[in-house]
């Protein structure tokens, strides 16, 4: 089957289809164009998307990320990440394999379709010209025959007249002849343009036009088979990349089989575990019975006199206060009730008998002071927790992170040194380079000045310094915390039986408060209308076990105070002391002297230098 014989008088048709199939090629180079964008524009809302959902750096939900199903959620946004990459191979492989070469293709064979028609239109005019040169001959041929006719029957009118003479007959003869030569050669020449015609015309409908034909054909023939290769490279750009998506679509549904939900479960004991135990039981009170009266105001202090351990009841129930160490409750019961006596007028007040006034002539018995501190408005149970309370409403942390509950804070505490670590390793190498690069220049003079480099050695070597010291107060922190988690039992007892069955009522009240507390802060708020005398039998005996506060700067005295009150401490004039409290706007301010005598002197008796970087140098709130 061949255009050039089957289809011979189809010019103007087959010029027509192969324009149609150009027009075919190039709605479908369009077609793979826009189905490159539609690639592009979905990764790019997929990237969009993937990143919309991405943890913030330093944020809440950054932390969220280390339970199993967040961080296979995680997982999914990575995939899906690397899903909306394969969409951008899939558009680039389209452009590069089917766009840009389909696009060249089309201008070549635009130009070869040109070229082929012109060559037909050519060889189109030729015949259309060889047919008119043979239609001029033919009417040529035809007009001499018919002059020469005439001329003839002329000449035999002139010669069958007897009236004309002999050289009108000649004459006419002669023209008859003339004109029977003219038909003669008109008929020659005609002969042999039609001869010539009817070869070129051979020629054309079975060399040329076949052959111009077949070039067509083949032409169209190759666009087909180009337009078939591009379709199967379309689908093979979507093929080759089916294994990466697979992947993809795997690592989804590892990442959602390596959800634990017992993982996360215990993620969430980790995060929120404050390090209590729940209060015991509340005991039953009977209000048939007359209520017990409290002991009397001397037993506390009889007691502290005859026996070296302090006790709330025996050693089977827990602690009164679970939240604050005996020192602290210890200052609060013993500290002075009314203001501190101004400094002396005179320039020696050592010299002032007796010196300037206590603040209580009389000694109050300690019970006294326990009742009062119990029944005080507004009352307060848990002197840590609200510290901790009102640091959270004022928007501080405490650098020791004393805020957190135990097992919270110990955590803090963990990941600052973890981090401080990693800064001094960072340091510390950056030292070596330094040291390394110093030993370079002093071998090689040449490549740099060795004393250039002391600078940046010192100070690197005093950011080793100042963080090992931040390092060691954190390590310090961590110890003293971690001294007091193993031993769980302990604070089982602390929280189990908070009180005897007289104080029930105070610590269901501190739980409450702790299991109403939003944000898990431990910040208890008591009502003003929960009042409760409460009896102080004895102390628990693991408060002697509890350390002494630590010195938070020194102080030394101004004047010379006698201190005469229980709580207070006598001074001399030009002593140097140890400062373990600030004042708290009471005027008294809480010293040691030799590790075993502490007390109360007034704040306007000494001077006070406080240490920055001690933890307990922060005003109390």
């Amino acid at each position: 089957m061949s255009w050039g014989t089957e289809l011979w008088d189809q010019f103007d048709n087959l010029e027509k289809h192969t324009q149609w199939g150009i027009d075919i090629l190039e709605k479908y180079i369009k077609f793979v164009k826009e189905r490159t964008e539609i690639e592009l524009s979905y990764a790019k809302q997929l990237r969009n998307l993937s990143k919309k959902y991405q943890p913030k750096k330093n944020s809440k939900e950054e932390e969220e990320y280390k339970y199993t199903a967040c961080k296979a959620f995680l997982s999914t946004l990575n995939e899906m990440n690397d899903y909306a990459g394969q969409h951008e191979v899939i558009s680039e492989n389209m452009t590069s394999q089917i766009t840009v070469d389909l696009v060249r293709y089309v201008q070549e064979l635009k130009q070869e379709r040109k070229s082929n028609f012109h060559d037909g239109r050519k060889a189109q005019q030729h015949i259309e010209t060889c047919w008119k040169q043979l239609e001029s001959s033919k009417r040529r041929f035809e007009r001499d025959c018919k002059e020469a006719d005439r001329a003839q029957q002329y000449f035999e009118k002139m010669d069958a007249d007897i009236n004309v003479t002999k050289a009108d007959v000649e004459k006419a003869r002669q023209q008859a002849q003339i004109r029977q030569q003219m038909a003669e050669d008109s008929k020659a020449d005609y002969s042999l343009i039609l001869q010539r015609f009817n070869q070129e015309q051979w020629e054309y409908y079975h060399t040329h036009i076949p052959t111009i034909f077949q070039k067509i054909q083949e032409m169209e023939e190759r666009r087909i088979v180009r337009i078939g290769e591009s379709m199967k490279t379309y689908a093979e750009v979507d093929r080759q990349v089916i294994p990466i998506i697979g992947k993809c679509l795997d690592g989804i549904v590892k990442a959602a089989e390596s959800i634990d939900q017992k993982n996360d479960s215990q993620l969430v004991v980790e995060a929120y575990k404050s390090g209590f135990e729940p209060p015991g039981d509340i005991e039953f009170e009977d209000y048939t019975q007359p209520m017990k009266h409290a002991v009397s105001d001397n037993s506390l202090s009889s007691s502290k006199e005859g026996k070296p351990d302090l006790k709330f009841g025996s050693k089977s129930r827990g602690k009164l206060w679970p939240f604050i160490k005996k020192n602290k409750l210890m200052s609060l019961l013993t500290s002075p009730h009314q203001p501190p006596p101004p400094p002396p007028a005179s320039a020696s007040p050592s010299a002032v008998p007796n010196g300037p006034q206590s603040p209580k002539q009389q000694k109050e018995p300690l019970s006294h002071r326990f009742n009062e501190f119990m029944t005080s408005k507004p009352k307060i149970h848990c002197f840590r927790s609200l510290k901790r309370g009102l640091s959270l409403k004022l928007g501080v942390t405490p650098e020791d992170f004393s805020n957190f509950p135990p097992e919270q804070r110990r955590k803090k505490l963990q990941q600052k040194v973890d981090d401080l670590n990693k800064e001094i390793q960072k340091e510390t190498d950056q030292r070596d380079a330094i040291t390394k690069m110093k030993d370079v220049y002093l071998k090689n003079p040449q490549m740099g000045d060795p004393a250039s480099l002391d600078h940046k050695l010192t100070e690197v070597t005093q950011n080793i310094e100042k963080l090992r010291l931040e390092a060691q107060k954190f390590e310090a922190w961590l110890a003293e915390v971690e001294g007091r988690l193993p031993a769980r039992s302990e604070q089982a007892r602390r929280q189990s039986g908070l009180y005897d069955g007289q104080t029930h009522q105070t610590v269901t009240n501190c739980a409450q408060d702790r299991e109403s507390s939003p944000d898990g802060s431990y910040t208890e708020e008591q009502s003003q209308e929960n009042e409760h005398k409460v009896l102080a039998p004895d102390f628990d005996d693991e408060f002697d076990d509890e350390e002494p506060l630590p010195a938070i700067g020194t102080c030394k005295a101004l004047y010379t105070f006698e201190g005469q009150n229980e709580g207070t401490i006598s001074v001399v004039e030009g002593e140097t002391l140890s400062v373990i409290e600030e004042d708290k706007g009471d005027g008294w301010t809480r010293i040691r002297r030799n590790e075993d005598e502490e007390g109360y002197v007034p704040t306007s008796y000494v001077e006070v230098y406080l240490d920055k970087n001690a933890k307990g140098a922060k005003t109390y709130i």
